[in-house]
């Protein structure tokens, strides 16, 4: 994987035009780290996706990607009281190709058991010759949702935009934090752009808030408009607590999204909750779930 200073291409940039030098970047060559994506929510079972880092100049495709998979590794879930090996699983997508993930295997169901709020979890694994750890917990449902509701969008929209509004309420204490998805129609389920949020401003309160429509970032850009829905939209509000980790590893994740492509962002380190060295993390989801319905 290849790495530059940003800042030093930042004064290169600045510096006015009749002073024009020659400069050279050198790109430090690292070794691929093991990335995780690792999720557990109530009611659901664990799921862990694992692959290696890819360079930041790489091409990237199907084949590259798939390739990128890690296999054959050794992940335990364990909630305490039981530890459940998952087992790995293949997906096709076409082209002869797979993507890959780990989750319980069935053929083991004494120690199969799917996620609970207000329950902690731990997430090893065994690739490579390395181990990696994580802690995680699934919060309460604290973040109360009253109603959902929708709006005509601002003037200056095309008429059948409409903005999907949540009134919710927020319970005393600081320390509740919240990821948000959005499932239109038959889509699946897509976080915000902005997805994560935390209570500094609203605790203990009710609020009325727009809810933004989730986007899939490896297909669609953010054009204007992009945060409406349109009359005759089913939509489904997915609202999680997630503990503090899930939150920064979001926070500081979505904040170099938006940065990708503008040189005079402020570089952010991703912070991640695994141990050993890997990049990802696991995260513990307590959701629920409400229905609004656009009529045409």
């Amino acid at each position: 994987m290849k790495t530059f200073c940003l800042s030093a291409f930042i004064l290169f940039v600045a510096l006015p035009a009749g002073c024009e030098r020659a400069v050279d970047f050198k790109l430090n060559e690292t070794e691929p780290r093991l990335v995780v994506e690792a999720t557990i929510e109530n009611g659901q079972p664990p799921v862990v996706y694992l692959s290696k880092s890819i360079g930041f100049f790489s091409k990237i495709d199907p084949p590259t990607l798939v390739n990128s998979f890690v296999r054959n590794a050794e992940v335990y879930v364990s909630n305490g009281t039981l530890t459940h090996k998952l087992k790995e699983y293949a997906v096709p997508v076409g082209g002869g190709l797979h993507f890959y993930y780990y989750s319980i295997d069935s053929s083991a169901p004494v120690t199969l058991f799917l996620g609970e709020l207000n329950k902690r979890y731990s997430l090893r694994i065994l690739a490579e010759g390395r181990e990696y750890n994580a802690e995680t917990s699934i919060p309460d449902t604290t973040r109360r949702i009253d109603s959902l509701f929708w709006k005509p969008a601002p003037a200056g929209n095309p008429p059948e935009k409409v903005a999907v509004m949540v009134r919710a309420f927020d319970r005393p204490g600081f320390g509740d934090y919240i990821r948000y998805y959005t499932k239109r129609n038959r889509e699946p389920f897509y976080p915000g752009l902005n997805s994560v949020f935390d209570d500094q401003i609203i605790d203990g309160t009710s609020y009325e808030v727009q809810v933004e429509r989730g986007i899939d970032r490896a297909r669609e850009t953010t054009s204007e408009g992009y945060s409406f829905f349109n009359k005759g939209d089913t939509v489904i509000l997915k609202l999680c607590n997630i503990d503090k980790a899930t939150y920064d590893f979001w926070r500081t994740m979505e904040f170099n999204y938006v940065s990708i492509g503008n040189l005079f962002s402020t570089p952010a380190r991703v912070v991640s909750n695994i141990s050993g060295g890997a990049l990802g993390y696991f995260g513990g989801y307590g959701a629920k779930f409400r229905t609004v319905i656009i009529p045409r």
